[in-house]
């Protein structure tokens, strides 16, 4: 038990707080900017006999490394999870920080995993990389678009091949935004091929990431995706624990012997969940039992209902190699 419980309410250029005691009581409230002596402000009220709940959002890793060694315990809320505003028609940022505070104080606030900052560089690399492949797909696609628009039906080659737009002939206002657009290109290629070399290297020296590059599918860009997303595995209990937190698992829609199966949840890491689906797609060519059981999934349900159950099935593979030895 704390002495003092503050709920956080935080914003790009400003946090609004409250502080409660065990029982309930407020003690203060403000609204700080975020700056070093908003921080400080903000420090200066608290102790190791504070503990301190914020939603998660942009901003918040920044926060709490800030605050997290001073206070007693810090907890990183997920507003998905938590319902704050459950039964209120009013929704402010003072509002908010009561809420959380109250919530707090009886422990009835659902936590997210605050990664560690190595982890969290794994991620911005591995993010970073895949942000730039999406952008290179968007702009030749768009290089596409325009060539197709004006009837040069060979598109993809001569978007793919080096020197072959040089010679094509479009209008001068076709002609300037695919120049503009091969400059992008030529850019964008250019730091996706860093990102790559950045991605393999960092792979290559991660023994967690070596052991998961042995289930099918599964390279160093992967593999370096599947480790900084789940930073910490011994935060699942079970493979359907990991497979909920990608959500890969369907909606359930039970009631009184009726039970529903729906569509995917989509809720969890978004990055994690696309690296299960693409090493997925290599679940028909395995020539073990999950790849018979894929190709029969792929005839009777169809190809990306397959992919999806492998994906989860893949869950079960990332605990063994995560954790084995030798």
């Amino acid at each position: 038990m704390f002495k003092h419980y503050i709920g956080v309410d935080l914003h790009q250029a400003f946090f609004h707080a409250c502080a409660v005691t065990s029982g309930g009581e407020r003690v203060w409230e403000d609204r700080f900017p975020r700056t070093a002596e908003g921080l400080a402000a903000f420090l200066a009220r608290g102790d190791h006999e504070t503990a301190v709940a914020v939603e998660a959002s942009t901003p918040t890793w920044h926060f709490a490394d800030a605050i997290g060694p001073r206070v007693g315990e810090l907890r990183i809320v997920d507003p998905v999870k938590t319902k704050l505003k459950a039964g209120y028609a009013a929704k402010t940022d003072r509002l908010d920080a009561r809420r959380l505070a109250d919530a707090l104080r009886r422990d009835s606030i659902v936590g997210i995993y605050y990664p560690p900052p190595a982890i969290r560089e794994l991620r911005e690399l591995c993010r970073g990389r895949h942000a730039l492949v999406q952008t290179r797909t968007r702009v030749i696609q768009r290089l596409r678009a325009i060539l197709l628009r004006h009837g040069l039906v060979e598109a993809q080659r001569l978007v793919q091949r080096d020197g072959c737009l040089d010679t094509v002939v479009l209008p001068p206002r076709a002609l300037a935004s695919v120049a503009a657009l091969r400059r992008v290109l030529a850019l964008v290629r250019e730091e996706a091929r860093h990102a790559d070399e950045a991605v393999r290297q960092a792979a290559s020296t991660d023994p967690i990431v070596r052991r998961l590059q042995a289930i099918p599918g599964v390279g160093p860009v992967l593999g370096l995706m599947v480790r900084a997303e789940i930073g910490d595995l011994a935060r699942f209990p079970t493979p359907g624990h990991l497979a909920s937190y990608a959500g890969v698992v369907p909606r359930v829609d039970a009631s009184a012997g009726r039970v529903h199966y729906g569509r995917i949840t989509r809720r969890g890491s978004p990055w994690l969940r696309w690296a299960l689906v693409e090493a997925a797609m290599q679940g028909p060519r395995r020539r073990d039992p999950i790849g018979r059981w894929a190709r029969r999934l792929a005839i009777r349900k169809g190809a990306m209902k397959a992919r999806i159950a492998v994906a989860r099935a893949l869950c079960d593979d990332v605990f063994h190699h995560w954790n084995a030895r030798g």
